[in-house]
């Protein structure tokens, strides 16, 4: 049977190779918000890699929305023009149709970068005020956020249409907006995180709001040719908080408005989460999204192996695959994919002498039969 990973998927007027997609990944390394030299190796690299689809990290659309002081952002001149640099190298070297992960952090803001112990910063320069759907703090010893006012909520949407405009002067071919990982899109879902008493708040509908506004008013300035993707937590792992029934309403409702596909990930609204870590642990919530809505789905989550990746694509349970750590392990990842699942997969020009094909030897399935 026909490989289902390395079969072509059109969203809109965009056709991906195949389903390989290099997950958005934080790097925690840019200089106010603007991409440098760093980026361009790690998105230079991973675009010569084969996979369909190479995502840029978290991408914040205004300085507080960051996580940290070194997470990247497109709120600037600086930072656009930066990003395209990143860009403009990754079309010229390599094969990977590109795109940007536009974002908000939330109250989960502002913190030292991982490497630095990931500490909330609650004084001195790098220091900020938060904002978020409700005055409510991440854990005990952060900030205190500022519950955004209707006015607020209005700028914000209207930042994230400003951030895409940016994104498509760069030139990119997706954006996908940022709905998981207890950012702010995820913080006005929960019901952990968001107590409003308006429209925002509440019911179920009025905690969709702010995703759906910010998704309209992206899709409004962003080429109708050019898919959109949503990233959400299809579960927040805290009892009495977001759940998988009201992911897939949430698609619902996305889907009807036209979006493309939605990127099924779990978790990190709440450090009172239990997650039970394992293998493709997160594939189901995909498998649930796709079935009850119909809409793409892309899975992500401890998905390291092949053969693993095509099983969930041959049964049906996803349509994309996103790797991150797996790609940072092996950047060439979709390369050896192929070759185990006896596929093709594009070579960037400058490393088509390490092509299996004039390595036969090396590579038994490749080699002619004699006579």
């Amino acid at each position: 049977m026909a490989s289902v990973l390395f079969s072509p998927i059109t969203l809109r007027g965009l056709t991906l190779p195949n389903r390989v997609v290099v997950s958005p990944m934080c790097q925690y390394n840019s200089n106010n918000g603007s991409a440098n030299d760093w980026h361009l190796m790690h998105l230079g690299n991973m675009s010569l890699g084969a996979a369909g689809l190479v995502m840029t990290e978290m991408t914040d659309v205004n300085p507080q929305g960051r996580i940290s002081p070194k997470c990247a952002g497109m709120y600037s001149d600086e930072n656009e023009a930066a990003l395209k640099r990143v860009h403009d190298f990754c079309r010229q070297y390599g094969v990977a149709k590109l795109g940007v992960q536009l974002a908000h952090a939330g109250r989960k803001a502002p913190t030292t970068p991982p490497a630095a112990g990931g500490k909330p910063i609650l004084e001195g320069p790098d220091a900020w005020t938060p904002e978020a759907p409700s005055a409510i703090p991440y854990d005990t010893g952060w900030a205190v956020p500022h519950a955004m006012t209707k006015d607020d909520i209005k700028r914000c949407v209207g930042e994230f249409a400003a951030a895409a405009k940016r994104v498509d002067r760069i030139g990119y071919d997706v954006i996908e907006l940022h709905g998981a990982h207890g950012y702010l899109g995820h913080q006005f879902l929960s019901p952990i995180s968001n107590k409003r008493t308006d429209e925002y708040g509440g019911s179920l509908e009025n905690r969709m709001r702010f995703v759906i506004e910010m998704y309209e008013a992206v899709r409004a300035v962003w080429p109708e040719a050019k898919p959109i993707g949503l990233r959400v937590s299809a579960t927040d792992w805290v009892e009495g908080g977001w759940t998988p029934e009201e992911t897939v309403v949430l698609a619902k409702e996305m889907k009807k408005r036209g979006l493309d596909y939605m990127d099924v990930s779990s978790g990190g609204l709440s450090p009172a989460q239990k997650i039970p870590l394992s293998a493709g642990y997160q594939v189901p919530f995909a498998e649930k999204v796709k079935k009850e809505t119909g809409i793409n789905t892309m899975s992500v989550g401890l998905i390291a192996g092949y053969q693993q990746a095509e099983d969930i694509l041959q049964q049906g349970r996803a349509d994309l695959i996103c790797i991150g750590r797996a790609a940072m392990w092996d950047p060439r990842w979709a390369w050896h994919a192929a070759e185990e699942l006896g596929a093709e997969a594009p070579y960037a020009p400058k490393t088509m002498a390490c092509h299996p094909k004039l390595r036969p030897q090396l590579f038994p399935k490749r080699a002619q039969p004699a006579g």
